[in-house]
Formats: structure tokens, sequence, C-alpha cells
């Protein structure tokens, strides 16, 4: 979480962004400030891929950011922190981004979309379910909804922006075996390996209360970044995250042989966010440089 929106109504004010300050953990960098500010400040087509998870303007409470502007403040201050996020991508980079909408606002998302076509191809449609029911059986967890209008939204987008629409992708890396071995031998496949698909079941770890989550409402889980990181294909990637929250990205960049470069507000955040990425480094160093989990 981090960027500094126009604001949406005059009798609203908006805080002075921070002082920008920045924080080296071996080959990562963490930044505290407002992350249009701080990506002009990067060199142009450094970044091989974006994973990121903006404040979705649906009233979350963050510590240092209001999450309920007017519809149109959201999305020109989403075209501005995307414009910068085009600068500094690589020409064959990707650009992960996770948004979720919800009941109130269903046409936000696809608005936020036809306003980054100016900037973006959107070369692949993801959708990350966080919980699913399959005949009388449910897997995953999901926030209920109290309304008799609106089902429990399950499942949130993940958007894959390229520059071109020609990003070539690494899609067995984080592919599934087949159920039919058959199909190996039959189709002519080279391993036991077939592509995800679009929709990617990620559900939440358990947790007991907000500590676990670091007092964040927004996280994700570390897999959802590992996926769009070994998706793209690129080794040791340079990994960016514009709205860095507690450092989930970087932590995935750590696991994945990345370098991270996050950006956030909040000092709290970015102080756990460090604490992490310092925790994510010393496992890797413990398990060794070898390791390599490709059932993630």
């Amino acid at each position: 979480m981090t960027g500094r929106p126009r604001a949406a109504q005059a009798s609203v004010p908006i805080p002075r962004p921070p002082r920008t300050v920045r924080y080296t953990e071996g080959p990562h960098l963490l930044v505290r400030g407002d992350c249009v500010r701080a990506m002009r400040r990067m060199e142009a087509g450094s970044v091989d891929v974006v994973v990121t998870s903006p404040p979705y303007n649906i009233g979350l409470k963050y510590r240092t950011y209001r999450d309920r502007l007017a519809e149109e403040g959201y999305l020109d201050w989403m075209v501005q922190v995307a414009t910068e996020v085009r600068r500094v991508m690589r020409p064959d980079g990707s650009f992960f981004l996770n948004v979720a909408g919800s009941s109130a606002q269903p046409w936000l998302p696809f608005e936020l979309m036809v306003r980054l076509r100016e900037l973006f191809v959107l070369q692949n449609h993801i959708s990350w379910v966080k919980s699913i029911s399959v005949g009388m059986d449910t897997h995953g967890h999901f926030k209920p909804v109290n309304s008799s209008r609106y089902l429990n939204r399950n499942h949130e987008h993940l958007f894959h922006l390229t520059l071109k629409g020609d990003v070539g992708l690494q899609r067995l890396d984080i592919g599934v075996p087949y159920k039919d071995k058959s199909n190996i031998v039959r189709r002519g496949h080279r391993q036991d390996r077939r592509c995800r698909g679009d929709t990617w079941f990620i559900p939440y770890e358990t947790v007991q209360g907000r500590a676990q989550k670091f007092h964040h409402p927004g996280t994700f889980p570390v897999r959802l970044p590992q996926m769009c990181i070994r998706l793209h294909g690129k080794v040791a990637p340079v990994v960016l995250d514009p709205f860095m929250g507690t450092g989930t990205t970087l932590v995935a960049a750590v696991r994945e042989g990345g370098q991270g470069i996050g950006i956030d507000l909040d000092t709290i955040y970015v102080n756990v966010a460090r604490e992490r990425v310092r925790q994510a480094m010393a496992a890797q160093a413990e398990a060794g440089a070898g390791m390599d989990d490709r059932n993630i």
C-alpha cells in the first residue's frame, strides 16, 4: 500500500507524503515514500516483473491511506501509477495487477482495465480463486457477505499486462500433473506437466488474528507472487511492488532468486517488510542455493 491519489473531494484533505527513505537488505531495496515519486527516480526499462495489489478503493482501513475516493479520482490516480510502471518495465516485462472490486463497485476493475488500454496489452486475465465449492465440499476460506442481494466474493482479478502482448511465458514451470497419464505419450508431451490455465486456486493460510497478517488489511499469500514471478520465467529477475505493504512480493522474490524493490508509505509496514525479507534471506541461505520447489 502506497502512493498518493488526487483528492477526490475538496473537503477531504490528503496529507503530504512522508520524506522518502531508502533501505537495503542484501540486494533488495525497500523505500518508504510515495510510489509515483519513487518510481520517477528509477531507471527506465530496469524491471522484469511487477507484482502488486493496490488499494481497492473499497474502504479498507489502512494506517496511512484513505481507501475511499470518488471513482474518477481513484482511476486517474491509478493511471498515473501505471504510467510510471510502464516506464520502468523492460520491453519484455510483465505487470501482474491484483484488483478485487466489490459487490457495491463491480465495474471498477474493468473500468481500470479500459483506462490502462492506452498503456498496456491485457495478455492474460487470471482468476485468483480463494475459496471454491466442488459438489457439497468447500475448499479455502471466504469472507461472508452480510447481504441478501450479493453472493460471497470468492475470487479476485489478476490482470497480466505487457507492453505488446507478445511476452513468452514458462507455463509448465507453474504447471500441474496430468490426471490421465495416457495423455503424456498420446499427445507427445515430454513430461508429466500441463498448463495450469487462467484459474488459480490459492487459499489463504489460516490465521488466528490480525497480528498474523501483520495488522495489514489486504495481504495476499506468498504463493501468488511466486507463481507470477515463476510464470514470467526470467532467471534472477528484478521484481517491483509499488504497493509493497508488509513485503509479501519481496519475500516471493527472495524465494525465486530475484532482486526485490518495494515501496510503501507506511513506516511500520516497511519495517515489517524489512524483517520478513531478512528472515526469507536467512531461510534461503540455510536451505542452500540449490533449493528449488517446483510444486508451488
